[in-house]
């Protein structure tokens, strides 16, 4: 059954979905959509990095995704203004990726695969990778969900209740420097965060509670791969983009049935 590679990439899709999903939440609710940007633009280095030195694209970019992750939460608390500083970081870290890319000898590299994504090249090994890393970030949820969350609503609430909101933090970036690294290949460092915010922005208007939102997004997500890889099929169009418009599509839906329903 794997061997057929429409299979493999909805499962690629599925999985990245899945592992979107709750993470997608606390982007959202903590308004963290340009540290997903940050992130995400990073791999783009740790692909240059990985290739350099013959490690697997996955290793590089967990690597520098963590990296550049830490290193914004670092000099946050060094006073530096969060919104300068996540837009000076992404913009760099995607330039530096780029040109690094470009000095590379000898390597064939197609950058839009990378960009954008290419899903329907997804193989085994990668759909072994996507669902472990799925597996790990849906572990990592669910052990620290009320602790996330708390640390969500309320700092001072948190570290009333014996919980370090840092800590929290910390766990949220390394969930989504591996979200990043396993979501390459199916829709590249463009559209990651796109893949983030969207299905769970959409299921805000349908959930009555958190956990009830991260399921919905998960829903959503999983629907937008199975129907934009449909879609890719049918018209020819790229499958990354197209799996991001069908999730548009859901948000658009979502929003108008929100309205009714609070009508």
């Amino acid at each position: 059954m794997l061997d057929d590679f429409l299979v493999r990439a909805t499962l690629g899709g599925i999985g990245v979905a899945i592992a979107a999903a709750p993470l997608g939440c606390f982007v959202v609710w903590r308004r963290m959509a340009y540290f997903g940007d940050a992130t995400s633009h990073a791999a783009i280095l740790g692909i240059a990095l990985a290739l350099a030195l013959n490690i697997s694209v996955f290793t590089g970019a967990l690597v520098i995704a963590l990296v550049m992750a830490l290193t914004v939460i670092t000099l946050s608390d060094r006073g530096f203004a969060m919104d300068t500083l996540l837009g000076v970081t992404a913009h760099s870290a995607l330039a530096v990726g780029l040109v690094a890319v470009s000095f590379l000898s000898g390597v064939r590299l197609d950058l839009m695969a990378y960009l954008f994504g290419d899903i329907l090249a997804v193989g085994k090994s990668d759909l072994a990778v996507i669902w472990l890393g799925a597996a790990l970030v849906l572990l990592l949820m669910v052990w620290r969900w009320s602790a996330l969350l708390t640390a969500t609503l309320n700092h001072g609430l948190a570290s009333a209740s014996g919980i370090n909101p840092k800590r929290e933090q910390v766990i949220l970036t390394v969930s989504l420097a591996v979200v990043v690294a396993v979501a390459i290949k199916v829709v590249g460092v463009l559209l990651i965060v796109a893949m983030l915010i969207i299905p769970s922005a959409a299921a805000r208007p349908l959930a009555r509670n958190p956990e009830s939102m991260a399921v919905i997004a998960g829903v959503i997500g999983a629907l937008s791969a199975v129907l934009g890889l449909r879609a890719s099929y049918l018209y020819d169009t790229p499958a990354g983009p197209s799996i991001v418009c069908v999730a548009a599509g859901l948000f658009l839906v979502s929003n108008i049935l929100g309205r009714f329903r609070v009508a």
